[in-house]
């Protein structure tokens, strides 16, 4: 294997805004842009969704991510939307706004949503698994529609989908997505990153026009190498309050 020294990959962080005060948010988003990582990220949920006190503060995805367009330099994005949150015409928007506020340095993240309280308290179906996934192909085609009819337009924008499910999630993928998010383990991820080159295949597309993302727990930094090995491009390490930053130095490091 590559020593990882010798090979090169991007590093995002995403900051979870729950159970933490907003300028503790705000001064970890001003830290980690000035410690160089290329990408920062904001989960979308109504509430905490992490184990601890499920009535902690939280903070609103989009309109946090409008400020982190604002004061900070990195690749932003959110990871990811759940689709049926809002109306998939008004999220392109909310996007495209975003997108010109950050001089196009913004990623947007989608997916077919799996958190119940999220659709039950805010009046939103939430289905089986079968009817979201049916309801996110149908909004990734509304996006779609919408992006360009906007005006001024959302230059360099790009989309994300997250998930791992190998019949629906992955063709969606290849066909829709220019970056492709999933979790580990390793051995995981490297089944479905075959699994979306097929895919791609099919959609009569060129695998390395995906980029490959995957998401960490700050536990797993040490097992970069194997997530390399397995396809990942970019590693997003997660960090809850109170943010510590030491795992994200630590990947930075080995990086460089």
């Amino acid at each position: 294997m590559t020593p990882t020294a010798e090979r090169d990959f991007l590093v995002g962080v995403q900051v979870q805004p729950e159970r933490a005060g907003l300028n503790a948010i705000l001064a970890a988003w001003r830290q980690l842009d000035a410690l160089g990582v290329d990408s920062l990220w904001l989960p979308d949920h109504f509430f905490p969704v992490s184990p601890g006190d499920p009535s902690g503060e939280n903070f609103e995805c989009w309109t946090l991510l409008a400020a982190l367009a604002s004061s900070t330099n990195a690749t932003i994005g959110s990871l990811v939307s759940c689709t049926a949150y809002r109306s998939p015409d008004l999220l392109a928007d909310m996007a495209r706004t975003t997108s010109v506020i950050s001089g196009g340095r913004l990623v947007l993240g989608l997916g077919a949503g799996w958190c119940e309280r999220d659709h039950v308290e805010y009046g939103l179906p939430f289905g089986d698994q079968g009817g979201r996934l049916r309801r996110f192909e149908a909004d990734l085609g509304r996006i779609r529609a919408r992006l360009p009819q906007l005006n001024p337009p959302a230059a360099g924008l790009r989309v994300l989908i997250g998930g791992g499910g190998e019949k629906v999630t992955l063709r969606l993928v290849g066909e829709h997505a220019d970056l492709w998010n999933a979790f580990g383990p390793p051995e995981s991820f490297a089944r479905k990153n075959a699994v979306l080159d097929q895919w791609c295949a099919k959609a009569g597309r060129d695998p390395r026009s995906i980029e490959r993302t995957v998401f960490l727990e700050a536990s797993e930094v040490s097992r970069v190498d194997e997530y390399l090995a397995a396809g990942a491009e970019h590693l997003i390490v997660g960090l809850a309050a109170p943010f510590d930053l030491d795992p994200v130095e630590r990947l930075m490091n080995l990086r460089r």
